[in-house]
């Protein structure tokens, strides 16, 4: 958890809204007050292409339970779990938001802490 992660002003605030709304555990809200502190924010066009973000299809291995999996992160008004469109304030895209390709990230999950590894990173 070394890195900064890289967020628009928009997710910034959108994440720190989800947290003082207590949408997250008191593990999970620890971690990310702690991010955004450090956080660099950016604007959209500024963003790197392989920063986990919305609008982003995101393929993630999780080394925990050893599979990988494809996620499209999408706005909260446009999820559509039968297309596999996922909020970007779901479980798994508040943990590697504003992480990049390669990155590796253990996360406290409510059902266990896991370890994630964020393999591809592409526009939709």
């Amino acid at each position: 958890m070394s890195k900064n992660v890289i967020l628009t002003t928009g997710i910034y605030d959108m994440i720190k809204d989800h947290v003082r709304r207590k949408k997250v555990t008191k593990q999970e809200e620890e971690l990310l007050l702690l991010e955004l502190k450090n956080a660099k924010q950016v604007l959209r066009r500024d963003l790197p292409d392989d920063i986990v973000t919305v609008n982003r299809r995101v393929k993630i291995k999780d080394h925990t339970e050893n599979k990988e999996k494809e996620y499209m992160f999408v706005a909260t008004t446009r999820t559509n779990n039968k297309k596999g469109k996922l909020s970007i304030l779901c479980d798994v895209a508040v943990a590697t938001i504003g992480r990049q390709v390669g990155d590796i990230i253990n996360w406290p999950f409510k059902d266990g802490e896991r370890k994630l590894e964020i393999l591809m990173v592409e526009n939709i």
